[in-house]
């Protein structure tokens, strides 16, 4: 189970501001280490990355925050002008409340608000999206990158479709839960379980004491789903990023094709790609090891290429 111990503490909730936009963060253990911003995925809350994970990142030397994007958990929540049914809220046209580009200044908000230079960026699923635009708008502001479970930033409106499973958006987006406590809970549940592969099933005592931490926070939001997905980039290509990068991928996601992944390893260059057997769209506990092994291994070679580069520059 991913429990929380004395060394395990997050601290309290700290807000920063982005325009009219406050985001909510915290931060990991101690301090001092490599930074590192973790990134969730389409309107999931901070609160649904483990302990347990973000132990075996600090474990590795890494300086751990994690923030709740725009429309998601605690920070700023946009409301909806024009009623719309469930798949037209999620996939439906119209202008968006806000741009790709916003999200990716969002995260540049909290690295400064930590006083971050740069850090490293771990996006997973939509926030692997976000993570690949933060390493093309701000490029100065990126350590290397991590890529979990996401499709490339470059597959945008019906081009995105082919990377996608539609069975695991299909139930959750027609099934219904009553209103309350009981019903935020059984919702949130449901999707964590159908994210686990079957070779490493959902813990459910260890989901439900992520998702009762951030009860309010839950993934219930159709509107705010499809505001993000709206959110337009017109920003560089994704041949462009030049930061180490590390491209992760569950073998069993029921949700992000592994073409996907493969997608994002092929137009980076120099990327890594990894396929994690057994694993679907979530992070397990058999998955942190080695998940927080190869993102240690992409900062030492970022700090060789760094190095290198300055050899070759005697500017720099």
């Amino acid at each position: 189970m991913d429990r929380v111990t004395d060394t395990d503490t997050w601290s309290p909730t700290t807000y920063v501001d982005n325009g009219d936009v406050e985001l909510a963060y915290d931060r990991f253990g101690e301090r001092g280490g490599v930074p590192l911003l973790l990134m969730m995925g389409l309107a999931i809350s901070r609160f649904w990355w483990p302990d347990g994970f973000c132990r075996a990142l600090a474990d590795q030397g890494f300086d751990v925050v994690r923030y709740d994007q725009r429309d998601t958990g605690a920070s700023t929540r946009f409301s909806e002008t024009v009623r719309r049914g469930p798949w037209n809220m999620l996939l439906g046209p119209g202008a968006g409340t806000y741009t790709a580009a916003d999200l990716a200044d969002d995260a540049v908000a909290v690295l400064d608000a930590v006083g971050w230079d740069r850090a490293v960026m771990f996006g997973h699923s939509l926030g692997g999206v976000a993570a690949q635009r933060v390493a093309l708008r701000h490029p100065d502001r990126v350590r290397a990158l991590v890529s979990c479970d996401a499709p490339p930033s470059d597959a945008v409106g019906p081009r995105a479709l082919r990377y996608l499973r539609f069975g695991l958006v299909a139930r959750n987006a027609t099934k219904r839960y009553p209103e309350g406590r009981d019903g935020d809970i059984a919702a949130s549940l449901a999707i964590a379980k159908g994210m686990a592969s079957p070779a490493n099933p959902c813990d459910e005592a260890a989901a439900r004491e992520r998702i009762e931490r951030g009860l309010e926070c839950g993934p219930r939001d159709m509107a705010g789903i499809g505001r993000q997905l709206r959110a337009r980039w017109r920003g560089p290509r994704l041949r462009e990023i030049q930061a180490p990068t590390l491209v992760l991928q569950g073998e069993d996601d029921p949700l992000i094709r592994t073409s996907a992944a493969r997608a994002v390893a092929r137009e980076i260059r120099g990327a890594k790609l990894v396929v994690l057997d057994g694993i679907g769209h979530d992070l397990p506990p058999v998955a942190w090891p080695a998940i927080a092994e190869q993102t240690r291994g992409l900062v030492t070679t970022s700090v060789g290429a760094h190095r290198a580069r300055a050899v070759r520059d005697p500017r720099r």
